[in-house]
């Protein structure tokens, strides 16, 4: 499939569906400054935006932003919505559809016929779809994401499908070769979770299968924003141009993978390390707030956006420098945390597999806040619960993680400001059994009962995620009454089934984890840290 004499296509690769960047006058954006200190005394209460402005000033030197109202932002509450939302916004489509994911389940056929009978519809109707070609094409030459999607090029033909599959740099020659296919993608992955339709755009967690459509929950921000949702669809075209093109063929997996001509690099697999150069190139003008392509196509009344909205992304495998922007805006956050005025402020941390990167760990732990939560997967909600082989060893391993946390949190003398949450719904596997794959971060600040900061989006948190997988995420600062709102029911519904776990009951027998799930986390360290 990967054929090396083949791949180069240029002459046969027709006019790509990708649209080219645009780059116009960047939206101005408010700053503000204060005192580092906080109000002087005897000073009036400070607002909102005074309290913001400590946040705001160092992200607009990080990332790219605009500035929307909060009305434009809607949040999706269960797996349900997201996917009827999705099959709507698709079903209603006039120019394009662009989805990037991990992978679409391969057994998703209700999705790919809604896509049909929208393209069938509507002759002019462009469709991208991007996803990873370690988890897309794992099970080939048997069924696979690969082999459901080919069908559509072939339908529709490559002017109006476009399918790429993205392989990391990092797994080539004999270690691509050797490596099994079921712990390859510990070498790192295309994560980013990006569902436009025409000028709107859900952000999630979610991947495109039917658990994610049903009974595992996570996340899901619909942005309807002409802005923000091409500078996504931006971002997705310069990943595909990274990626390897799927065609349809006759063989017996279904699917080709070719890479063009005139993509932007050489192949991973060919050359490495010119791979990343190129990408670097690429790529570090897209996510700096000084060179980013930002549109001003959003008509907000001048008293009216509200709601800033940064553009993160962590695409560290593909530059060099790595000039990656989510974690540093998140360790911005959590330093400015750490300050005096936010003593009375709170925060809510959520990951499914809950494995902080120890820098996050350490700053979540000196944050003057109060009232902080951090929620993640009981081992009866791990997706991994009960797999068969060292996976199945995963949720014992998170249970030691989170058992280390309680512990520093302990050490640390902030049990009196910080709990640690289980979210359980049933169990895996039985009937009405849910997982939990949920993440992202809230923080409310003093005097207030609801969030004016959230992070949305695919990372994970982890060291993985900030060394090894693409992850687009949003970050929105708010100060409209009603988005705050949404997001502080978020936070209530998402610790629905939740019960706070202490250290009596991680010292409970039932908790106790054995010398193999010791030899997995070593092992799942070997393999880059998927965890």
């Amino acid at each position: 499939m990967l054929a090396r004499s083949a791949t180069r296509c240029f002459n046969k690769l027709r006019a790509p569906v990708s649209r080219p960047l645009v780059r116009l006058a960047r939206p101005q954006c408010r700053r503000f400054s204060m005192n580092a200190n906080g109000p002087t005394p005897g000073s009036p209460p400070m607002s909102s935006t005074g309290m913001l402005a400590p946040f705001t000033a160092e992200l607009d030197q990080i990332a790219p932003s605009f500035k929307i109202n909060g009305a434009q932002i809607r949040v999706l509450q269960s797996p349900a919505e997201f996917y009827e939302t999705l099959k709507h916004k698709i079903r209603n489509a006039e120019r394009r559809i662009f989805l990037s994911t991990l992978y679409i389940g391969k057994s998703e056929r209700e999705l790919i016929t809604t896509l049909q009978e929208t393209l069938r519809a509507k002759p002019e109707l462009r469709l991208s779809i991007l996803t990873d070609a370690l988890r897309g094409t794992r099970e080939a030459p048997d069924p696979s994401c690969a082999s459901l999607l080919a069908p559509l090029v072939a339908e529709f033909g490559p002017e109006r499908v476009e399918i790429r599959m993205y392989h990391t740099p990092n797994l080539t020659g004999l270690k691509k070769k050797y490596v099994p296919k079921r712990i390859n993608e510990g070498w790192g992955l295309q994560h980013m979770k990006l569902y436009g339709v025409d000028d709107e755009i859900i952000l999630s967690g979610a991947n495109l299968s039917s658990d994610y459509f049903t009974n595992r929950q996570d996340r899901y921000h619909l942005f309807s924003s002409k802005d923000v949702t091409e500078y996504f669809a931006n971002i997705q075209d310069a990943v595909s141009s990274l990626s390897f093109l799927i065609e349809p063929s006759e063989s017996q997996a279904g699917f080709e993978m070719v890479w063009p001509e005139d993509n932007a690099a050489p192949s991973p697999l060919e050359d490495p390390k010119q791979f990343v150069k190129e990408s670097t190139s690429l790529l570090a003008g897209l996510i700096s707030p000084k060179t980013a392509p930002l549109t001003a196509h959003d008509t907000i009344p001048q008293e009216k956006p509200d709601t800033s909205v940064y553009m993160l992304t962590q695409f560290s495998q593909l530059l060099s420098p790595d000039t990656s922007t989510e974690l540093p805006a998140v360790t911005h956050i959590l330093k400015a945390l750490s300050l005096p005025q936010y003593a009375n402020s709170s925060w809510t941390f959520t990951a499914g597999y809950f494995n902080p990167a120890p820098s996050l760990t350490k700053l979540l732990l000196s944050a003057q806040s109060h009232n902080n939560t951090v929620i993640t997967a009981s081992p009866f909600a791990n997706g991994f619960y009960k797999s068969p082989g060292v996976s199945g060893l995963l949720p014992d391993a998170y249970t030691l993680l989170a058992r280390r946390f309680v512990r520093a949190v302990h050490h640390n003398q902030r049990e009196a400001s910080t709990v640690l949450r289980e979210w359980r719904r049933g169990t895996v596997g039985e009937p009405g059994g849910w997982t939990y794959h949920a993440k992202g971060l809230w923080v409310t600040l003093p005097g207030s009962e609801d969030p004016s900061i959230s992070l949305i989006g695919s990372s994970n948190y982890t060291k993985r995620s900030y060394s090894l997988d693409l992850e687009a995420n949003a970050l929105v600062v708010t100060e409209n009454e009603e988005l705050k709102k949404r997001l502080g029911e978020e936070q209530r519904w998402l610790k629905e089934h939740t019960s706070i776990v202490t250290r009596d009951d991680f010292a409970k027998a039932d908790r106790r984890v054995g010398f193999k799930v010791r030899i997995a986390m070593m092992i799942v360290q070997l393999l880059g840290g998927a965890l």
